[in-house]
């Protein structure tokens, strides 16, 4: 079985590694922190002094990294990847980075007769020891078929999103979303908190409403938005849910609480209502950013 290589061993690349190794794959692994390498040196791992040194070893490398800087470093570095790759070289980011990136990497890797995907992750439940990990694998069909076996090792979900850098777009749009949701909830817990209400009985609450909520927005999605479908009868309109928020923001300025996505939220709503869909479900809030953008998102 060959040796698969592995750079970036932090809290989610180590988990991986680990995973890939009780698979029952050999690995050569390096990382900036000697700490990071013994429990896979321990395991049976060799250790690697750089990147570089990886490449010219394995024909599949890993690198799980912080961010664009040091995906850049590894892979194009004076001790980068790229200096030891060779043709029929594979290697595969899980990093969250840049799109335009992974395709100057894969530029400069091509002229080496390597090939270059990007597949980051989306981590579940049940966390990475369990394989509970979603990964948006792009690149050359090929290249993913190839690197499936060893996709499968830590993962229970993957998803192959087409070109290079589509992956790396779903994930940062995705992440994009989570803050976004976190950062509205927290407006509201503290806004209930501030207005006296026990924090424990405000999240049970709010829980149980969001999860309702969240899945009826995913249910229904496609029947409405991929659809353009904005006119259907609202379930609940935008002249109502602009009064909720309203009424939320007024109690919000009585106890001196700062809630700038909530007022950002009202001030869209308004912008609706002024275009005559007061009487249109929420959903159509979608087409103000559609039309922002210059895209109508169809499918």
């Amino acid at each position: 079985m060959e040796i698969i290589g592995f750079v970036g061993l932090g809290t989610i690349g180590g988990a991986i590694a680990r995973n890939i190794q009780k698979a029952g794959y050999p690995l050569m692994v390096h990382d900036i922190r000697p700490e990071a390498l013994e429990p896979l040196v321990n395991a049976g791992a060799r250790s690697a002094e750089s990147a570089v040194e990886v490449a010219r070893h394995c024909r599949v490398v890993f690198t799980s990294l912080p961010g664009p800087p040091e995906v850049e470093a590894v892979a194009l570095g004076p001790n980068g990847l790229l200096h030891g790759v060779h043709d029929g070289s594979l290697y595969v980011d899980l990093s969250s980075s840049y799109p335009d990136l992974i395709r100057r990497i894969d530029s400069e890797f091509r002229l080496r007769g390597a090939r270059v995907m990007d597949a980051p992750l989306i981590v579940g439940k049940q966390g990475i020891a369990n394989r509970s990990v979603q990964v948006l694998a792009s690149g050359a069909r090929a290249a993913y078929e190839e690197v499936k076996p060893l996709l499968d090792t830590f993962s229970d979900t993957l998803v192959y999103t087409g070109d290079l850098g589509t992956g790396t777009v779903i994930k940062l749009a995705h992440n994009l979303v989570r803050r976004g949701i976190q950062l509205a909830i927290g407006e509201g817990i503290v806004l209930g908190a501030k207005a006296g209400i026990d924090p424990q009985v405000l999240w049970d609450c709010m829980h149980w409403g969001l999860d309702v909520q969240l899945h009826q927005l995913v249910k229904t999605f496609s029947a409405t938005i991929f659809k353009g479908n904005y006119e259907s009868p609202a379930s609940f309109n935008i002249a109502l849910s602009r009064k909720d928020v309203g009424l939320a923001t007024e109690l919000s300025r009585q106890h001196n609480v700062p809630m700038p996505i909530a007022a950002l939220v009202e001030q869209i709503m308004v912008q609706a209502v002024g275009r005559g869909w007061s009487e249109q479900s929420t959903a159509s809030l979608f087409r103000l950013q559609e039309e922002a953008a210059g895209i109508e998102v169809r499918k």
